[in-house]
């Protein structure tokens, strides 16, 4: 089959997904036509992605959260309207991606939790057929636990979710864990998409703290918290615009430009893993046996943290505490159950991805515009 996907370029973890299922596609003899990536003006897109596809990647304006004065946590509302402010791009994103989607030729879309793909099959949808792949689906199964955490930002979440997925066919919903499908929901619970280089990276224990923030002013936190601790050794990754490819602080501490496969390297040698806390990066950790500390910086983020958290991956705190982190490491135990449940995704979505056009029109789903704050 022909596919096109389409995906949220905010962070790291749906990048590194669709370079995954690229993977398993292609070497069935699938074909990925074409790959459309939503933009920040924040963030350049990762070389690593540009160079593990074959296929041609195109850019859109795409709707993004914007970050505190501090830069830190997100600012919800500041986002919010400076996405309003915007609308007029991203109706000419809608309108771009509709006529790529009809002129490409492809059998289906694959959607990597873009909003505007979700707003495109809502006002102007195309007769080609979509399915929606994020560990966000997962918040509309109903045995989903959510952090007790402010209610309306909970429903902006779950609304916000519904909205990427108006009119799909099917749900692959990314999970630390086994749960059960919900077939009126169309909801498929999948493992997480891990990529070749991370399931047979060889891992050994270093002396060093791997990391990677979302918010790159979360370095200053970390340089403070290094001077302070001089014999830790510590290197962060970070997709900052414009930044070198090594920002060296001093012998210890090393800020590194987004390189994947050198990533995935100082993951499989490091002590411990600390992290904005997002899906992606921690399921890395959990496979590589590496205790994780999680810092959210938005809703989405809370929720990936208190359910790796509760699957045993390592520790929630609202700032980089190396402090609790280093107590907290002698204690941390790996979990093999998980890394058995990730080594099946190949298996999970070739069997789910065996489907016809046909059926996949014929199932679509109807999410409208229902805002609820359960």
């Amino acid at each position: 089959m022909r596919f096109l996907f389409i995906v949220q370029g905010e962070g790291r973890g749906h990048l590194t997904q669709s370079i995954a299922l690229n993977e398993i596609l292609t070497k069935n003899g699938h074909e990925i036509v074409a790959v459309l990536v939503g933009k920040s003006n924040r963030r350049e897109l990762p070389a690593f992605f540009i160079k593990n596809f074959q296929s041609k990647i195109m850019r859109f304006d795409s709707p993004n959260f914007l970050p505190s004065s501090k830069n830190k946590r997100t600012n919800i509302w500041k986002s919010i309207a400076y996405n309003l402010l915007k609308t007029g791009h991203y109706v000419k994103s809608i309108y771009y991606i509709r006529s790529q989607i009809t002129h490409l030729n492809v059998d289906v879309v694959v959607n990597f939790y873009e909003l505007i793909t979700g707003l495109t099959y809502t006002f102007f949808p195309p007769r080609i057929p979509y399915i929606c792949v994020a560990h966000q689906y997962l918040f509309l199964h109903p045995a989903y636990q959510f952090p007790h955490t402010h209610k309306i930002e909970l429903g902006m979440l779950k609304f916000f979710t519904r909205l990427t997925c108006v009119k799909s066919s099917k749900l692959f919903a990314l999970s630390v864990r086994k749960l059960e499908n919900i077939p009126e929901s169309h909801i498929v619970i999948v493992p997480p998409l891990l990529r070749k280089e991370v399931l047979t990276a060889t891992v050994s224990e270093g002396d060093y703290l791997h990391g990677y923030m979302l918010n790159d002013t979360f370095a200053d936190e970390i340089i403070q918290f290094q001077k302070a601790h001089p014999d830790l050794f510590i290197d962060f990754f970070w997709d900052r615009k414009g930044a070198p490819t090594v920002t060296q602080i001093n012998d210890h501490l090393s800020f590194h430009k987004l390189d994947d496969q050198l990533f995935i390297d100082y993951m499989a040698g490091c002590k411990a893993y600390a992290t904005t806390a997002g899906f992606e990066s921690v399921c890395e950790a959990m496979y590589m046996g590496k205790p994780a500390l999680m810092v959210p910086t938005h809703i989405e983020q809370e929720c990936n943290a208190y359910e790796a958290e509760q699957s045993g991956a390592g520790l929630v705190a609202d700032n980089f505490d190396f402090e609790k982190f280093l107590a907290y490491i002698p204690h941390y135990r790996k979990k093999s159950d998980f890394r058995d449940w990730a080594l099946q995704a190949d298996w999970y979505f070739l069997k789910e991805f065996d489907f016809k056009k046909q059926e996949l029109l014929e199932h679509r789903l109807g999410y409208g515009f229902t805002f609820k704050l359960s």
